[in-house]
């Protein structure tokens, strides 16, 4: 019998030239099935975007000649819809295809070797309201790869909660004078006094301090560059939100009105669903959604 991996990919290839799709992303979770890859003989290549999470010990120095680009993705885990889009916005971002692509898609369940699952997805298309997608919003942002660094934190968060409890918390992104202008310090300020270099997102320490100050009240201010100015800080722009945002929480309201007052970018952890939700000008751009069954809850 056929080996299904194999029968799905050509026949997500056979879909891709038939939908005038540019490329196929492939969702690869484990290293056996890297190396399945490797060995499986599949042809037309050129046009497959390989996904592999970034924790995986792997040299992907190798793989330059089976595919056309890889994307090293967050490696928790989300559901099916979400590590889609995720992979698209580090797909926009690196250039690998644009916010009007056509792309077909690949995968299984997180974290496990079989593949049961093509999807076609016309990106000029606006989604659905249940799963918003407009990249088009961010992307241009000078802030964009801060954002991206922000929302794996935020994805962890959301999936792990912190020392068993579950979490949420706001980012904002960018603009950050106005920011501060239309905020003030709830708790104190842990990160004031520190050199620039040594608040920079990039840094594990500075991670992981982020991940234990979520669990306070108050937003986590970052400037475009990866820098993080403040935590435990109070929007001050909260107000009306419109009447399709109602019944959200004050986390998403304050969320809102600051981007609506601002040119930041903010990113909410829900602490009831673990969901990060992305906001620009006042409006959705993304939502993404950890599985709970991570969260040590």
């Amino acid at each position: 019998m056929k080996d299904q991996k194999k029968t799905i990919i050509e026949n997500a290839l056979r879909l891709m030239r038939e939908t005038g799709s540019q490329k196929m992303f492939l969702f690869l979770n484990t290293i056996p099935e890297c190396r399945w890859w490797l060995r499986s003989g599949i042809t037309e290549r050129e046009h497959i975007i390989l996904v592999i999470p970034k924790n995986l010990n792997l040299n992907t120095g190798g793989f330059k000649c089976s595919c056309s680009a890889i994307i090293r993705s967050w490696a928790g885990n989300q559901t099916r819809f979400s590590r889609i889009k995720y992979a698209f916005l580090h797909g926009v971002m690196q250039g690998m295809i644009n916010t009007d692509s056509k792309v077909v898609c690949v995968l299984g369940p997180s974290g496990k070797n079989h593949l049961d699952t093509i999807t076609i997805h016309d990106l000029s298309l606006s989604w659905s309201e249940e799963f918003p997608f407009d990249v088009r919003r961010i992307i241009k942002n000078s802030a964009f790869h801060t954002i991206m660094a922000v929302v794996d934190i935020a994805l962890d968060i959301g999936a792990l909660g912190r020392e068993g409890k579950s979490v949420g918390t706001i980012f904002v992104i960018g603009d950050t004078e106005n920011v501060l202008k239309s905020s003030h310090q709830a708790v104190f300020n842990a990160f004031k006094g520190y050199p620039r270099k040594e608040r920079m997102i990039s840094r594990a320490e500075v991670v992981e301090s982020i991940k234990e100050l979520a669990k306070l009240d108050g937003a986590i201010i970052i400037s475009e560059n990866g820098i993080v100015e403040a935590a435990g800080r109070h929007l001050d722009a909260g107000g009306t939100s419109p009447k399709k945002f109602r019944g959200l929480g004050a986390r998403h309201r304050a969320s809102i009105g600051i981007t609506r007052r601002s040119k930041a970018v903010a990113i909410v952890v829900s602490e009831s669903t673990g969901k990060v939700t992305i906001f620009e000008k006042g409006n959705t751009v993304s939502t993404l959604e950890p599985l709970i069954s991570r969260r040590l809850v």
